[in-house]
């Protein structure tokens, strides 16, 4: 059974794709691409059972909305809220407000960072994906979840801050020495060397994993109440479990 992490970028150059080959008591990384094209993830999606997307896959509905207001020329700004609180609220998803409290990270806001432009190429992923007849939920039902590298690593009990950018390359080398630690079952292979290298390459392995644990139904879900602005703004998955849990 193949898994795939996608640590998605604006652009191909720091986009890495990474496919997992699981078995009944191991998991190989059998492909790892950093540089990876439209087409490229397009093509590991389809031979994937679960994947596993490093980008928000919706913007906040009250920023959607705020928008389309202001294109409109009708803005209402709503008494009793302060400005700081009516912005966060334009600028952060439910999902990212969940994964706040739970692990006490903060998501790059879609609405107002520059992984908006990431979103963007995410959004045309997405709706090839539909096109070609691929079951995309936003919630994380269908074949795409979305995830957070650090927050997984965080709820895995892994180091999981400063290990990213050329400056932290030994940061990268303590994480990949504690992930295959904890993971005697989880080989690398011939992509150890670039998981050693590249953040964007152990983010993608990352990202399979928590793909993983989602098909296994070992992630967080929203609730009743937060279902349906889960399937516009799209829903992080949090590991629940073990990593050990990861290879039954």
């Amino acid at each position: 059974m193949i898994t795939v992490g996608v640590d998605l970028a604006a652009e191909p150059k720091s986009t890495a794709i990474a496919l997992i080959d699981w078995a009944a008591e191991s998991a190989v990384v059998s492909e790892l691409v950093v540089g990876a094209d439209d087409s490229r993830i397009i093509r590991a999606v389809s031979g994937a059972k679960k994947v596993g997307i490093d980008c928000p896959l919706g913007w906040p509905a009250p920023f959607v909305a705020f928008i389309s207001s202001h294109h409109d020329g009708h803005v209402v700004i709503p008494d009793g809220v302060s400005g700081r609180d009516w912005r966060h609220k334009l600028a952060y998803r439910t999902t990212d407000d969940a994964v706040r409290q739970i692990t006490g990270l903060v998501p790059l806001s879609v609405a107002a960072d520059r992984i908006g432009h990431t979103a963007m190429r995410c959004a045309g992923l997405l709706a090839q994906l539909a096109l070609e007849g691929q079951a995309v939920d936003r919630r994380g039902g269908g074949v795409v979840v979305e995830v957070y590298p650090s927050a997984s690593l965080k709820q895995w009990g892994l180091p999981h801050r400063g290990y990213k950018g050329a400056a932290n390359q030994s940061n990268l080398a303590v994480l990949v020495d504690a992930l295959l630690a904890a993971t005697r079952w989880l080989s690398l292979g011939e992509y150890e060397s670039v998981c050693r290298r590249s953040d964007d390459a152990i983010d993608a392995v990352v990202a399979g994993m928590t793909a993983r644990a989602a098909l296994m139904g070992q992630v967080t879900a929203p609730s009743e109440e937060q279902a349906d602005v889960a399937a516009i703004e799209g829903w992080i998955a949090l590991p629940t479990s073990e990593l050990q849990e990861l290879k039954w």
